[in-house]
């Protein structure tokens, strides 16, 4: 996947890395837009993820996150044509908000939507959530 984004977007440098664990320093972005990048992770590891990019971004930086909505642990043992074992965990959106907020977020957004036609996506309700890492807040005039 890496590869094929750095083909198709030349000016851009894509790496790989853990959510759980970024080789970035405190503070370091400005904002992180985790499209579908928890479906994978178990509760313990998904706490782990959000208070992970909640250190990474600076004070006032955003996260937009996306994910599927429901309570259900869905198994896939084959990924367009590749033998895997995946877990894809949805999660309800009062869950991701309590974690969020934990993690030190100030929940922002919400937007829940039903899904695409079947041939453009998979057939599950979704949620973005857009939260703040509280710290700049600007005052009057100050623009």
């Amino acid at each position: 996947m890496v590869k094929r984004a750095g083909k198709l977007n030349p000016g851009i440098e894509f790496s790989t890395g853990d959510i759980r664990a970024l080789d970035v320093p405190d503070g370091a972005w400005a904002g992180v837009a985790a499209f579908y990048a928890i479906v994978n992770l178990p509760t313990g590891d998904l706490d782990l993820a959000l208070r992970e990019m909640h250190r990474v971004l600076q004070p006032g930086g955003c996260l937009l996150l996306s994910f599927h909505l429901g309570e259900e642990v869905a198994h896939v043992e084959d990924l367009w044509g590749c033998p895997v074992s995946l877990d894809f965990y949805f999660r309800r959106t009062s869950e991701i908000t309590d974690g969020l907020r934990a993690a030190g977020f100030a929940v922002e957004e919400i937007t829940e939507r039903e899904p695409y036609a079947p041939e453009i996506e998979y057939q599950s309700r979704r949620a973005y959530i857009l939260a703040r890492k509280p710290g700049l807040e600007l005052k009057g005039d100050s623009l």
